[in-house]
């Protein structure tokens, strides 16, 4: 269930609830003896973030982006690995 944001038009004061999307929409502002009436704010919403294996965010993109990728990948040089020392 999502939280929506609303702002009274009288007295100016913003609210979070938590509904279920099928709950009606707020008319009154809470604030006791206020009685104005409320508006519900649009929202951004949360970033959906996957994560494991298999959830890459170029996992989608189209062939010619997956090409250019792995031409700029193979001509950047990989680093010297590092002297190993005699113990």
């Amino acid at each position: 269930m999502p939280n929506y944001d609303y702002e009274c038009q009288k007295c100016g004061k913003r609210f979070e609830v938590f509904q279920s999307m099928n709950d009606a929409k707020l008319k009154d502002c809470p604030e006791p003896g206020c009685e104005g009436e409320v508006k519900r704010l649009l929202g951004t919403g949360g970033g959906i973030i996957f994560k494991g294996a298999g959830f890459y965010q170029t996992d989608y993109r189209s062939s010619s982006y997956q090409a250019g990728a792995k031409a700029d990948g193979a001509s950047t040089p990989t680093p010297p690995a590092p002297p190993k020392s005699a113990d």
